[in-house]
């Protein structure tokens, strides 16, 4: 009788031993799902193209970020696509490096659902040129190199009207293609290029009409280089500026908020007016 009352206690001892461990590795198991959870809450992940966006983001919003909990992660891409494929797709919290236009086309052409959260900056579009130092001194049937995308060819092309090189349809705007141009006093002949190809044919044209994000990467300082820059009060300034892109439905949770208002700082302000030199102009 007695063996077997201390048998059971054994296995009553044994069974309880057996549930609390189970209990503290499920308490485990739990704890560590939800440290990882909150962790990932606190991990931000950009797609953006190098130049200027993911230094803005590296240099001066994660510090920002870093301060208040967060990890900024930014995943840079050299092409325009893969960063609104990969928001769509969730890979990526957001992503920052198009304009409205752009964003615009891009939902209609790929049945996305992008939308933006703030504007960030504009860098204005430059004319350029290895033969020349004024635009007074342009040839007659001078060539010129333009982006071939649909929104850079019309600011291209607003630019050129900006400066009185030629005249486009009257409420053309933004839409503008170079069969808009009903007044072409020099003649000039347009090489249409991929945006990211126009730094390249400046020494074989007499101008080149770049982005800004192109212009910095191939040395080019706006204050100093460009024979001419899209006026900050343009058509273009209010329709090109940059924006903070996510897929709809996320615009309002904490961290794209928290990433909203790092982005849209007197720190990252000053950062930009600093580093770029009137090649990204801040429109906050």
């Amino acid at each position: 009788m007695s063996h077997s009352l201390t048998s059971k206690k054994a296995a009553i001892a044994l069974f309880a031993g057996i549930v609390a461990f189970a209990l503290a590795a499920l308490a485990l198991t739990g704890c560590s799902s939800s440290n990882n959870s909150n962790s990932d809450d606190k991990k931000i992940t950009v797609a953006a193209v190098p130049t200027p966006h993911a230094e803005i983001l590296n240099n001066a919003v994660a510090p920002i970020l870093e301060k208040e909990g967060y990890t900024l992660e930014v995943k840079e891409f050299t092409d325009y696509v893969q960063p609104n494929d990969v928001t769509e797709n969730g890979d990526v919290d957001a992503n920052y490096f198009q304009h409205g236009p752009y964003l615009d086309n891009f939902n209609q052409e790929k049945g996305t659902h992008l939308v933006s959260v703030t504007a960030i900056h504009f860098e204005p579009m430059g004319i350029y040129s290895k033969s020349i130092s004024d635009l007074k001194q342009l040839k007659n049937g001078a060539k010129v190199a333009v982006p071939n995308d649909a929104t850079n060819e019309a600011r291209a092309l607003l630019l050129l009207q900006q400066e009185g090189l030629i005249t486009l349809k009257d409420g053309v705007g933004v839409t503008a293609t170079v069969n808009d141009i009903v007044s072409n006093p020099k003649n000039l002949t347009f090489n249409e290029l991929e945006a990211a190809n126009v730094p390249n044919v400046v020494d074989d044209v007499d101008i080149a009409i770049i982005n800004g994000n192109y212009a910095i990467a191939a040395g080019f300082k706006v204050n100093t280089d460009a024979l001419a820059v899209e006026s900050a009060d343009s058509e273009a300034a209010k329709t090109y500026a940059n924006l903070l892109v996510v897929k709809d439905g996320n615009q309002d949770s904490d961290k794209i908020k928290a990433l909203a208002e790092a982005l849209n700082s007197d720190e990252v302000r000053d950062y930009i007016n600093n580093t770029y030199e009137g090649a990204v102009v801040p429109v906050f």
